[in-house]
């Protein structure tokens, strides 16, 4: 069996080798990025569902007392409107705790990946973006804390 041919500009075929591992490796901490991305957008779709779904139920109860006006002793659409602001309440907190979470384990990453481009472990410069996912995430969850904060001055 021949070896390999040995490079003529110095550098041995272990450091092509280490420099190809360092890329891997610099490329997995993207892919987690990403994904991390990805759990959040999901928190979020199943928080706007809660949220949507929750005032959905308010506005309609709230709209069926005013055509109806009925005097019944214990009111249907109250107990609707409880339901409805425990819906969104429950998806506001849905989604604050998905940005902790988010913020926490991207923190977390950047310190993992700092101590490896210090020990020279993965590529330099390669930054992580500000992740818009986790812009609209925090903007969803001010909306929501305005919609439910509306809900709560104009129903009771």
């Amino acid at each position: 069996m021949e070896n390999p041919p040995k490079s003529t500009s110095g550098s041995a075929p272990e450091d092509v080798s280490t420099r190809l591992s360092r890329q891997r490796t610099t490329l997995s901490f993207q892919r987690t990025r990403l994904s991390a991305d990805r759990t959040l957008m999901s928190v979020i779709r199943t928080a706007l569902s809660l949220i949507g779904f929750g005032f959905t139920i308010f506005q309609f109860f709230r709209s069926l007392k005013e055509i109806i006006k009925v005097n019944l002793k214990k009111d249907p659409s109250e107990i609707a409107g409880q339901l409805g602001l425990a819906l969104v309440s429950l998806g506001i907190l849905m989604l604050f705790l998905g940005i902790v979470y988010h913020i926490s384990f991207m923190l977390q990453v950047r310190k993992e990946r700092g101590k490896m481009e210090t020990d020279h472990l993965i590529m330099s410069g390669d930054t992580f973006p500000i992740s818009m996912t986790l812009i609209i995430a925090i903007l969803l969850f001010l909306l929501g804390v305005y919609i439910i904060f509306k809900m709560i001055t104009h129903y009771y």
